[in-house]
């Protein structure tokens, strides 16, 4: 047994001189032969293994032993710092005092195959804390690179960035030479926003290498907030970049970003020097030369860029969106035909040239493209949702329906079913928009709260309000948690009849969701219909109508909806000027017949007969209001 855990032992001898040669450690390998024979013997004679518990096996507890031992088989370690490994010690208790044998006892400033085997081991365990340690110590010996790349790896994982950060500039303070650890540090830098060392770096990259290719690097890192974006502009200001299309670019796209395209545009063209047809370069210059230039200069440079990219379908798209931009759609439509004849089994480009037909009333064209997209059974439902548009506005309205009901897309269901409910109702067929919308429900369960909303209205519409609560409140009670649902029926409620349950209802909608517009609107206006001057009720009012334009949460109904709440209340305290002013111009812009009515009587009371005449004639006009319409709900007298 001696002789050949002596064999043993000078052949392990020389495979770690061989795999030490190289960079990179062949760890399967070392594993596989590790684990082919028994634990005992890859532990010295001279090794006093510790007790084994009686409660494991002999075979589980030897192994996890060798394992623990192995920690203490590093030749030669090299103390680290905190810095370097980013943890004080190892506090595995399992680990024991072991004293190698006299074959392991010369140091060596090479990484340690059993140290390496260690940290594999426990990271295959999951225990990344001490697969770390080691790496990271191993890492600093000699000829380490692959080790530095595994702990880098573990780290960037594991680890917060600006540990890792820390760990990748330890090493390569070490290792100066060593050219790609520079892009590591510079990558790593940009992500943890350290920008002046990000900068530092990259100098140092171009001016070993002016034309370096940094798009590895730039992968991920541009940052969110403006300060980031300034700071890292600032960094990368001194860097020479006239030679690198990849610096020249991030340049150009944080000036274009600052609104100072005259600079961006230097940059932009510096790196198309480099890569004259790269179709992202290329959309970046046009973006900036929309800041300032003519459209004929960004079409001219587009044309001229095709010449160059005949075959590329993203600059096709991006010239495409440009000419829609500039309404400019007949343009676009002659385009998409040019890029439907290069692209012919590009569905997208197909399904696009169909909507641009639409837009212009193509109909012809339009049916063409979406019957052959039809063919391509993954935008089947698209095709057909489309086609029931097309149909809808030739006023084909059977077989507008036809097309909407074959629609199956979960995403399209919804939108292409409500069409066909509003051409029901369009020819007064309302059992037909109901069994509509039964079938959905039957069909796709995930809409039944939907479906039920939709068969309330029509029932509202019809002067069945009873009908409508009765049947949503079955069906808040087969869906108790659909807020939709809730606040259908609060909705439909009477502000002043049934104030509890209404309050109650709007009460647990906001808590639901406290932010919601609609929820304090709604929530508003029973405030103000009970209690005249309600000061919750018109701040809340009050908020809604200054939530700006470009807030995501704006709405421009709503915000209609809460001026005409704020100008019943200026009614109702007879203060005729106020509803003037908040109705007047909103009515010039969007006229409806609530608004309407309300600035009505804010005339009459105000005594200006000459407005009140030329109001109501506009509203028998547009409205028909007076005249026994059923859409007409609001009495003036």
């Amino acid at each position: 047994m001696h002789n050949a855990q002596s064999s043993l032992r000078a052949l392990l001898h020389a495979l770690i001189e061989r795999l030490c040669q190289r960079y990179k450690l062949a760890f399967s390998l070392a594993v596989c032969l590790c684990l082919g024979f028994p634990a005992h013997a890859i532990v010295s004679p001279n090794i006093a293994l510790p007790k084994i518990s009686s409660t494991s096996t002999s075979s589980n507890a030897t192994v996890t032993t060798t394992i623990n031992a192995s920690h203490n088989l590093i030749n030669g370690h090299t103390p680290v710092t905190e810095s370097m490994v980013n943890k004080n010690s190892i506090t595995d208790t399992s680990i024991i005092e072991i004293t190698p044998s006299s074959d392991f006892n010369e140091p060596s400033n090479e990484p340690s195959l059993y140290a390496l085997l260690d940290a594999e081991f426990s990271a295959n365990r999951d225990d990344t804390e001490r697969a770390l340690i080691i790496y990271k110590q191993q890492s600093f010996k000699q000829d380490a690179t692959a080790v530095f790349e595994r702990a880098l790896s573990l780290s960037l994982r594991n680890d917060r960035v600006e540990e890792s950060l820390q760990f990748a500039k330890a090493w390569q303070d070490e290792n100066p030479d060593h050219v790609p650890a520079w892009f590591y540090v510079a990558h790593l830098a940009l992500r943890a926003h350290d920008y002046d060392l990000a900068g530092e770096t990259l100098n140092r990259i171009l001016s070993y290498d002016p034309r370096a290719d940094l798009s590895e690097i730039l992968i991920g890192i541009y940052p969110n907030s403006d300060d980031d974006k300034r700071e890292l502009l600032s960094a990368l200001q001194p860097i020479a970049s006239e030679k690198n299309a990849s610096l020249s670019v991030l340049k150009a796209g944080l000036l274009y970003q600052f609104n100072e395209p005259e600079i961006a545009i230097i940059h932009i063209n510096h790196a198309l020097e480099q890569q004259p047809d790269y179709v992202p370069f290329i959309t970046l210059k046009a973006d900036i030369l929309r800041k300032i230039e003519t459209p004929k200069a960004v079409l001219d440079h587009l044309s001229q860029a095709h010449l160059r990219n005949a075959n590329s379908k993203n600059l096709y798209l991006y010239e495409i969106r440009y000419l829609l931009d500039l309404k400019q759609n007949e343009q676009a439509w002659q385009l998409l035909l040019d890029a439907h004849q290069r692209f012919a089994d590009d569905a997208e480009i197909t399904l696009l040239a169909a909507l641009v037909s639409l837009d212009i009333e193509k109909y012809a064209s339009a049916d063409q493209l979406l019957n052959t997209l039809a063919k391509n059974s993954a935008y089947l439902d698209q095709s057909h949702y489309y086609l029931g548009i097309s149909a809808e506005r030739q006023q084909n309205f059977e077989q507008a329906k036809y097309y909407l009901n074959a629609v199956m897309q979960e995403d399209l269901v919804l939108e292409a079913r409500r069409k066909v409910v509003a051409l029901d109702l369009l020819n007064d067929d309302v059992d037909a928009a109901i069994a509509t919308l039964e079938k959905m429900r039957r069909d796709f369960s995930v809409f039944a709260p939907d479906s039920f909303v939709l068969q309330a209205d029509i029932l509202w519409q019809q002067n069945e309000s009873a009908e409508a609560l009765l049947l949503l409140t079955k069906a808040a009670r087969k869906y108790p948690n659909n807020e939709m649902l809730l606040f259908a029926r609060a909705q439909l409620l009477d502000d002043k009849e049934d104030y509890i349950v209404k309050r109650t209802l709007l009460n647990h909608l906001q808590a639901l969701d406290p932010t919601n517009p609609a929820y304090q609107l709604s929530y508003a206006q029973l405030l103000l219909a009970n209690e005249r001057g309600s000061e919750q009720g018109l701040a809340l009012a009050t908020a809604i109508i200054q939530i700006r334009y470009d807030d995501p949460r704006y709405d421009n109904e709503r915000h209609l909806q809460a001026l005409n709440v704020l100008a019943s209340n200026a009614l109702a305290n007879e203060n005729y000027q106020q509803i003037i002013d908040y109705l007047q111009s909103p009515y010039d812009v969007l006229p409806t017949l609530r608004s309407g009515t309300l600035l009505l009587r804010a005339y009459q009371g105000l005594g200006d007969n000459e407005k009140v005449d030329a109001l109501l004639a506009d509203l028998q006009q547009r409205f028909s209001f007076g005249q026994h319409n059923i859409n007409d709900r609001i009495q003036l007298y």
